[in-house]
């Protein structure tokens, strides 16, 4: 079950763990690399989507340098629908396995009156049944960054299996929608220039 949260202005969410929640192994000393093996979808052209590991291997971020829709002028037919499908190798240190626990997704979107937009999202690994997919519609008038949190419970995390090297495939979307805003211009994106935003997969880790 994914519990969700949205949130404006980049704020950060807090989150209560539940009282009988597991606690989570330390994770590994030895750093975890994460290579970005394929790569597809509109919202990601190759070579336009980064991957990288934080310094206490406690999560990852996935930066997109081209992921927006839009809708209205100066936009054609196909923009308004974009996705990314990354398949990621995880390079786990010998004696761990690890589940995502939960994503952050952060951007920017400006909804004209009328016009709203909408962001989905899944993830799992190889192997492995694919998380519920997370649906999250907002709706113009809009003007700001954005943030949504999807969080799986304890009980329903699925990890990887012990001493095995699977792919971690993540899935994301984002439509916008001119609806009764004629054409005039409406966007949503994921798409950091200067790397500010970027979407996080946080680890639970685990011991073999």
């Amino acid at each position: 079950m994914l519990t969700m949260i949205t949130a404006a202005g980049m704020a950060l969410s807090m989150m209560s763990a539940p009282a009988a929640a597991q606690v989570a192994d330390p994770p590994p000393p030895d750093r975890v690399v994460i290579d970005v093996e394929t790569v597809n979808g509109s919202g990601c052209p190759r070579g336009t989507a980064a991957v990288a590991t934080a310094t206490d291997n406690t999560a990852f971020t996935v930066t997109y340098s081209q992921y927006t829709a839009q809708v209205g002028d100066g936009s054609g037919p196909t923009d308004l629908r974009k996705n990314c499908q990354l398949g990621l190798r995880v390079h786990i240190p010998q004696g761990f396995t690890y589940a995502v626990e939960q994503a952050d997704y952060r951007g920017f979107a400006y909804l004209s009156k009328g016009a709203s937009a909408v962001q989905q999202a899944s993830y799992y690994i190889q192997g492995t049944s694919p998380t519920t997919r997370s649906s999250h519609p907002f709706g113009g008038p809009y003007n700001d960054n954005w943030q949504f949190t999807d969080r799986t419970q304890t009980a329903d995390l699925v990890y990887a299996p012990c001493g095995e090297e699977r792919f971690l495939n993540v899935n994301t979307e984002l439509r916008v929608n001119a609806g009764s805003s004629g054409n005039n211009s409406s966007f949503v994106s994921m798409d950091s220039t200067d790397g500010g935003v970027s979407t996080k997969y946080h680890f639970h880790w685990k011991k073999c």
